[in-house]
């Protein structure tokens, strides 16, 4: 189970890339997920807590810029995919299996930001305008990324 929802959580940086630490330290620093003691123990830290939700909320008023690149961009991409491989390592490491966490964060890091990207364009095509999509993304990521973490406790 906790293989999938390190895929999950990759899918999740390929949607939103830092909503996955965001909620990942959020989780550690309310117990939810056992990493005292790790080299992920660190997350759980109020520092950490504070830098990643500032890094989330400024990600998501960025996106809604008309100036803000493709999720697609080697910058963009990259992001997703060390957020994924991050995070994937983590919920790894609850279960003992950080390299194959690791691995499937990635993978799903990739799949969220291509299957995300064509979603979210075919919705903007039907609602006519991108910020209705762009809030309804918002909503499934962090919806799905609190899900992950509550699961992986």
């Amino acid at each position: 189970m906790l293989y999938l929802l390190a895929l999950l959580i990759g899918v999740v940086a390929g949607l939103r890339a830092m909503i996955p630490p965001a909620a990942i330290a959020w989780g550690v620093y309310l117990g939810w997920l056992p990493l005292a003691g790790t080299w992920a123990g660190f997350m759980g830290h109020w520092i950490a807590v504070a830098i990643f939700s500032v890094l989330a909320l400024a990600e998501l008023v960025t996106d809604q810029l008309p100036s803000t690149p493709s999720r697609k961009v080697p910058q963009q991409f990259g992001a997703r995919i060390i957020s994924g491989a991050f995070t994937g390592a983590i919920i790894g490491e609850v279960a003992g299996a950080l390299p194959i966490g690791l691995i499937a964060g990635v993978i799903g890091a990739v799949i969220g930001t291509y299957v995300g990207a064509e979603v979210r364009g075919r919705l903007a095509s039907s609602f006519g305008k991108d910020l209705p999509a762009a809030l309804i993304e918002d909503i499934v990521a962090i919806a799905l990324a609190l899900w992950i973490v509550s699961a992986a406790a």
